[in-house]
């Protein structure tokens, strides 16, 4: 099998692999930064807790629309997860619990609610598609709701991206300034629920959250600066995407998992070889004799 074989021929041969290929560019250009943010701000569990928590108002959406409807999905998962983020702030604030606890108590709870949901009303394959979501079978419709949740995404993360840095590194400096760190924090969340929803059918709620942790996790082991963080975390998103559809179509595998699992291998990878891997760790440079 020749090279073009290899990496072109499914993406010109097939429109369904070619719509699969640009939803997984724009979930990485949108969730790449979303991710890096999550990780700065310490909210990695947060983000992988907002990915369950939408489930049971996309279950609804799945089974009003009778099939995969991100428009009904994303709306009925919008309205779940910021519901979830309300009352785990309220939680947060009226009770000794802390972000993480009360977003973990609430995400099970919408976890169970959400299998119940489609359990009874569907079937298990109904279960399986919302869970596990089909990239393959995204239409154009899907590719422009995903690509408008790119934009709006990267839209708004220009116009916070000052305050949300100053609250990562020093959130009692905001407050001192009269920075309204509650209102960038909830624009925050929207972006992820919104991130988290543009992933629905591609990787399902379950495995979402993997395209925004993954990468992020890869870059902070390979620079240190704000924007190349960024940068490598789009990069990897992309390139996992590309290998991910690549592997599935040549060796018959699902593809949502196989994208998320070369990400996890290029995370392994980096963990080896990174600046600051195990590798580097080994091999020690000799100090300078003065």
């Amino acid at each position: 099998m020749s090279l073009h074989d290899l990496l072109l021929v499914p993406f010109s041969d097939y429109g369904f692999m070619r719509r699969a290929l640009v939803a997984c560019l724009l979930l990485g250009v949108g969730s790449g930064p979303i991710g890096v943010l999550l990780m700065l701000r310490r909210m990695s569990l947060v983000g992988d807790a907002m990915s369950h928590a939408v489930l049971p108002g996309a279950a609804i959406g799945f089974l009003a629309a009778g099939g995969y409807s991100l428009f009904a999905m994303g709306a009925g998962g919008l309205v779940a997860g910021l519901t979830v983020s309300l009352l785990s702030g309220l939680v947060t604030r009226t009770t000794v619990l802390r972000e993480d606890a009360s977003f973990a108590a609430f995400y099970l709870a919408s976890l169970a609610l959400g299998v119940l949901i489609v359990s009874a009303a569907g079937s298990s394959r109904d279960l399986l598609h919302v869970l596990f979501g089909s990239i393959l079978a995204i239409d154009a419709a899907s590719l422009e709701l995903i690509a408008l949740i790119t934009s709006l995404s990267l839209a708004t993360l220009a116009f916070i991206y000052r305050p949300l840095v100053v609250e990562c590194f020093d959130p009692g400096f905001l407050r001192s300034v009269g920075g309204r760190g509650g209102l960038y924090h909830f624009l925050f969340l929207l972006l992820i629920v919104l991130n988290l929803i543009a992933a629905f059918q591609a990787l399902g709620t379950l495995m979402a959250v993997g395209m925004m942790m993954l990468p992020a996790a890869v870059a902070q082991l390979w620079t240190r600066t704000l924007p190349a963080m960024m940068a490598v975390s789009v990069l990897t998103a992309v390139v996992s995407g590309f290998v991910g559809l690549i592997a599935s179509y040549h060796l018959g595998f699902a593809s949502g998992p196989t994208i998320v699992l070369v990400a996890a291998l290029i995370y392994v990878g980096s963990l080896i070889a990174g600046p600051t891997g195990a590798l580097s760790r080994l091999i020690r440079r000799p100090h300078l004799a003065g």
